[in-house]
């Protein structure tokens, strides 16, 4: 378990968290002994696809109150790049815009820098080599101490060439074999949004990357168009402790609803802190505790199970707008985004083409 570490990469689709949700997580991960946070957040397209404009000074100065915050907490800061379009063509005034970007980038002084390839066309004979030149390019500049990189294709699952074209032959050979040892590589597991993880399969992969991936966990995630349609409240299961032997970390991939993601996030320090002990059922018990609101606990305990296994779709109207009622009547946070969920108000990004 030597350097192997756990965090949080806000990497969803949809209704954005706000930077006050932010900051107040800086706080939450350092009690639960989370090592870092990525900032990553789809709807930020400067970031993604106007990656090649500089950050106006007010969005530099609100991501370096965020680091600040972070920092002052203990909790190691990092930021995920999506150069579009670079993967399919690498020019050199695209390569010069790059690099001003990562120079600006460097004013914010980021732990981690993440360059994902997620979710753009892959089906592209000289994918690898064109990322491996974009790649080279940013850590020759990148002050970052630490680099992951997000291939195209970061799973076994056959969605991914259903969507973005069949994917190279070697193309994760290449990219193993073509990064320098300490840049990190992630990985979801045998699905886009894997339900569990064995040794035997994260340690495939490794072979193959020629390293130790790090898990990008998209649970409790429910950005897409199926997965919008419930909450994930319910512990972390079928991720045995001992998986830290063949990882370098464990990212998850928070919901749309910052308050409620603290239920589940909390239980993944339990998972591996007590190891053997962990319990899943124990520990969603005591995250419904850190509530601070019995009643609320009470109620959301009862409805759990439809707000994660029926989801919206199997609810009518009026069951609907009876529990947006009763949850609407709760001074918590975590309630008000319950009542905004069954009313509708956490809209599906079609963008998101996985989920």
């Amino acid at each position: 378990m030597d350097n192997f570490f756990y965090g949080v990469i806000e990497g969803f689709y949809g209704r954005q968290w706000s930077f006050a949700d932010r900051h107040s997580y800086a706080g939450f991960l350092s009690r639960c002994g989370f090592d870092c946070y990525i900032y990553a957040p789809k709807g930020d397209n400067l970031f993604r696809s106007r990656w090649r404009d500089l950050l106006p000074p007010e969005h530099l100065q609100a991501l370096l109150r965020l680091r600040a915050e972070y920092r002052s907490q203990g909790v190691r800061w990092g930021i995920g790049f999506s150069p579009l379009g670079l993967s399919e063509q690498f020019s050199q005034a695209d390569r010069q815009l790059l690099i001003e970007k990562i120079q600006q980038l460097n004013e914010l002084e980021p732990d981690i820098l993440c360059v994902l390839f997620d979710d753009v066309r892959g089906d592209i004979q000289a994918l690898a080599d064109n990322q491996l030149s974009v790649i080279s390019s940013i850590v020759e500049y990148s002050q970052a101490s630490q680099h992951i990189v997000c291939p195209t294709y970061y799973s076994f699952d056959p969605v991914l060439e259903e969507i973005f074209g069949s994917m190279p032959k070697g193309y994760w050979s290449d990219l193993g074999k073509g990064l320098d040892s300490d840049i990190d590589i992630f990985w979801t597991g045998n699905q886009v949004i894997s339900t569990s993880y064995s040794m035997g399969d994260i340690d495939q992969i490794g072979q193959y990357f020629c390293r130790k991936p790090v898990l990008w966990d998209n649970y409790p995630v429910n950005d897409g168009k199926k997965t919008s349609n419930f909450l994930n409240l319910k512990a972390y299961s079928g991720r045995p402790s001992a998986l830290s032997d063949v990882l370098n970390g464990h990212l998850v991939n928070p919901m749309n609803q910052p308050w409620l993601s603290r239920l589940v996030l909390q239980t993944l320090g339990q998972l591996y802190q007590e190891v053997e002990a962990y319990d899943p059922l124990a520990a969603f018990e005591q995250s419904l505790v850190s509530l601070q609101d019995m009643h609320f606990a009470n109620q959301l305990k009862a409805d759990a199970s439809v707000f994660q296994d029926k989801g919206l779709m199997s609810m009518s109207d009026k069951q609907r707008q009876e529990l947006a009622s009763i949850y609407s009547q709760f001074q918590h946070p975590a309630a008000k985004e319950i009542a905004e969920w069954l009313k509708g108000e956490y809209a599906f990004d079609p963008a998101c083409l996985t989920g």
